[in-house]
């Protein structure tokens, strides 16, 4: 493998994905303009976590580059052209409630920012597996129209569903609902890189992922919600849970066995398939049973408070159905439960928090 472009290189994924590939590849090229301290402060900034690649791999090359820069991301691709064995997409605004406030910024970056490199990739390296990192939020809030059960501490989908055991396919429909601005603009996003696969025939593959997580991520109050869940029980910081009397569900995954799901898919390409990929029934909890574990675990007391209102298009039980990606690729395996994961979480943060 010789050259990796990751987009979003500092973020959770993004930086996962580099020390992923890094061993494997000649270089690893990271873009990443630290968007995130523009998105939600400081405290969410990458810088860290840019700087650690950089220290860490000798093969790694930083690119503080914005993927709304048309004319930069068509140079940056034809200066490595048909070197370039595999394209990660991370980089996105992933925000609801940021994406109100700057509806152009939003669409600009996760719509228009991958049509750019998309083309970017079909000029320079058309046989080159392009990975999509894409949201469940595609799915807006029709998962809220399931027939849910309201347990004690959870909500939970009605035994008798057909999708009971296993969670939501992909055959969930994507209209008649509301997305949020930016649910709308990763569906533009992701919608543009199944049609790349299926029109093009570029080895385009996307990932409708639900919680991403793990000790990568620099958690905020909009994004980020095991991560900041557990650096607020570390540090006493306040949390504020919105909604469903902090019963809502939601799969979460970890960023490491997410990129090994990208390996998989980037050694056998299947042009156009779309996935979703989380914990599933493996790994999932909600607001209410992730605050006991993170007590749990720091032997704290969680400092929070409730709004009622919950956020517009949120889901109120999310539960990925990842048979499709296994029968795919049978050999990937989920390694991380919840427990593990917020463990996992706080022993890397807790120090740098």
């Amino acid at each position: 493998m010789r050259t990796v472009i990751v987009t979003g290189a500092g973020g959770l994924i993004g930086a996962q994905a580099v020390r992923h590939f890094g061993p494997k590849a000649d270089r690893v090229i990271g873009i990443d303009n630290d968007m995130r301290a523009y998105f939600f402060g400081d405290e969410a900034s990458t810088a860290w976590s840019v700087n650690q690649l950089g220290e860490e791999l000798s093969n790694y090359e930083h690119r503080a580059l914005d993927i709304r820069d048309r004319d930069g991301v068509l140079a940056l691709f034809a200066e490595f052209s048909s070197d370039i064995d595999l394209v990660i997409h991370t980089a996105a605004q992933p925000s609801h409630d940021w994406a109100a406030k700057e509806p152009f910024t939003d669409f600009d970056v996760n719509a228009v920012g991958t049509l750019n490199l998309l083309e970017a990739t079909r000029l320079n390296a058309p046989n080159c597996p392009f990975i999509f990192t894409s949201t469940n939020k595609v799915y807006g809030d029709t998962p809220n129209r399931l027939p849910l059960v309201e347990l004690e501490n959870r909500w939970e989908l009605d035994e008798s569903h057909e999708w009971f055991e296993f969670g939501i396919p992909e055959e969930m429909t994507l209209d008649n609902s509301t997305h949020s601005l930016f649910g709308a603009s990763k569906v533009a996003a992701d919608v543009l890189a199944q049609e790349y696969g299926r029109y093009f025939d570029l080895p385009t593959g996307v990932f409708r992922g639900g919680c991403l997580t793990g000790p990568g991520h620099s958690g905020a109050q909009l994004h980020g919600f095991l991560a900041y869940l557990m650096k607020c029980a570390a540090t006493g910081g306040h949390y504020t849970v919105f909604g469903y009397e902090g019963k809502q569900v939601r799969d979460n995954i970890h960023a490491e066995d997410l990129v090994s799901a990208f390996e998989a898919f980037a050694n056998d390409p299947k042009p156009g398939e779309a996935y979703n990929i989380g914990g599933g029934r493996h790994a999932n909890c909600s607001m209410k049973e992730a605050i006991a574990l993170c007590e749990e675990i720091t032997g704290k007391p969680f400092n929070s408070s409730y709004e009622s209102d919950n956020r517009i298009g949120d889901h109120i039980w999310w539960v990925s159905d990842i048979r499709k990606f296994q029968n795919h690729y049978p050999d990937w395996e989920l390694k991380y439960d919840i427990r593990g994961i917020l463990v996992d979480i706080y022993e890397h943060g807790v120090e740098r928090w």
